[in-house]
């Protein structure tokens, strides 16, 4: 079993900076991409930027040069550094591993989740 927990959201005003980590723990055998989604009330959930195993990252167009993704494979977290926060960055911000788990010689690979955690920007 793998969870995955989120943590560092909280309330920024417009231009501040918030640092957003996410540790996988559980049967993990590897870990392989990771990535923040994020999602406002109303809306889909999009995605905001991936990181392989290499450090290989991707971002969306609406966070590239503000925001940094970023890992620490010996912890199992993927950070999520936001800077020059707006309010439209506001939204919950989940989550996600792809993960190899190992059972015996059973090998499962799945998508995880975390919870979200929520980011508001606001004056």
């Amino acid at each position: 079993q793998v969870q995955l927990v989120e943590s560092g959201g909280g309330l920024v005003q417009p231009g501040g900076s918030l640092r957003l980590s996410c540790a996988a723990s559980g049967s993990i055998f590897s870990l392989n991409a990771m990535g923040w989604y994020r999602q406002a009330p109303g809306k889909q959930r999009d995605l905001v930027a991936t990181i392989t195993h290499a450090a290989i990252t991707n971002y969306a167009d609406f966070v590239q040069g503000r925001f940094t993704i970023s890992r620490d494979n010996a912890k199992n977290t993927v950070y999520l550094q936001m800077n020059s926060l707006k309010p439209e960055d506001t939204a919950v911000y989940y989550c996600n591993a792809d993960v190899v788990t190992r059972n015996n010689t059973v090998y499962r690979h799945m998508l995880y989740w975390g919870k979200g955690t929520l980011v508001t920007v606001s004056s």
